[in-house]
């Protein structure tokens, strides 16, 4: 007997499939893609917080994922003999000025009060080093809350995790069970068909993948980019946001500008060979947050969409409340978070 059926198998569809399976539901995965065929299949994997200031639902909730994903994806490796290439290494950010520098400092008792222990954001002299960004001000923020991915390693090994309990990746297949909708762009575009207000749309992203080894060392945002090293001795830069384009399918001059501002940034990469170009359109709910929950007008069906940008960071947890809320009928969905928010 199948409990659940999963439509789409990206990062949200395979984080809530592999939640379900841990509790001992009979799950089945469709895609006609593959798994990560979609945006889930990136190069970047900043899982980097918001800025520890103005609370709300949103960011709590963010909060409580990033704490989770150190187990999580410990043990999805575990379970599947895969690393996701997740580690926890923070992140550096240059100061532009004087203004800039006033109000990090200031961040920086916010980040305690909301924080607590589990993490840290402090303001420092900036450091001479290979890796380090250049700095107007003389100072970086740096925070121990950010951590990285990557995110075909992360699918991949969700894939190798759900193998081994038994759950294959379908191309097609009848429908069995509660249906969750994890379907990306094309999920956002089937909801704005049925209903007379937009519930989100499609940006497109272009990133690259550059041959240089900072393996261990922070994340950083700098020159408008962010600028990942992963720990396979590559550097994910990016990304664009593009909400109007032509070609959803190729690079373009765009990608060009953020790899000149990433090298601008970190003069180590200067010469860094360029070993893969990324282009995807990522699905961003109207509110700006995940959209989660049930389907309103379909009875027995569920959606788990809009991880524009933050979809690797909020997987642990919407994992956990869409599992919460399939098998054992618990909704603990932030207000904001709700498919009827977007209505």
């Amino acid at each position: 007997m199948t409990d659940i059926t999963i439509k789409g198998a990206g990062i949200f569809g395979l984080s809530i499939a592999w939640a379900c399976v841990q509790r001992g539901a009979s799950v089945q995965i469709i895609d006609p893609g593959g798994a990560g065929a979609g945006s889930s299949g990136g190069v970047v994997g900043a899982l980097a917080p918001h800025v520890p200031e103005n609370w709300n639902p949103k960011k709590a909730f963010q909060l409580e994922s990033l704490l989770m994903a150190e187990q999580f994806w410990g043990d999805v490796a575990k379970a599947g003999g895969k690393s996701a290439g997740y580690a926890r290494t923070g992140r550096l950010q240059p100061i532009a000025d004087a203004h800039a520098r006033a109000l990090a400092l200031r961040r920086v008792e916010t980040a305690q009060e909301l924080w607590s222990d589990n993490a840290t954001w402090e303001v420092i002299t900036a450091p001479l080093g290979h890796w380090e960004p250049a700095s107007p001000d003389g100072h970086l923020i740096r925070d121990t809350l950010s951590a990285h991915i990557h995110p075909r390693q992360a699918c991949d090994a969700l894939v190798a995790a759900l193998l081994n309990a038994g759950v294959h990746i379908q191309h097609d297949g009848p429908d069995k069970g509660a249906v969750l909708w994890a379907t990306g762009v094309a999920g956002l575009e089937a909801l704005n068909a049925r209903h007379t207000r937009t519930m989100g749309s499609g940006v497109k992203g272009q990133a690259a993948l550059l041959r240089y080894d900072a393996a261990g060392l922070p994340q950083l945002f700098a020159g408008g980019v962010h600028l990942i090293p992963h720990l396979d001795g590559t550097v994910a830069i990016g990304s664009t946001s593009e909400n109007t384009y032509d070609d959803p399918t190729s690079t373009d001059p765009q990608l060009d500008n953020v790899i000149a501002a990433a090298r601008a940034a970190v003069p180590a990469l200067r010469e860094a060979p360029v070993i893969a170009r990324w282009v995807g359109v990522r699905p961003r709910a109207r509110s700006r947050a995940p959209m989660l929950g049930p389907w309103p007008d379909r009875s027995g069906h569920y959606i788990a969409n809009g991880g524009f940008k933050i979809g690797f960071g909020m997987a642990p947890k919407v994992a956990q409340v869409m599992a919460d809320l399939l098998l054992d009928a618990k909704d603990t969905i932030p207000k904001g978070f709700r498919v009827e928010d977007s209505l």
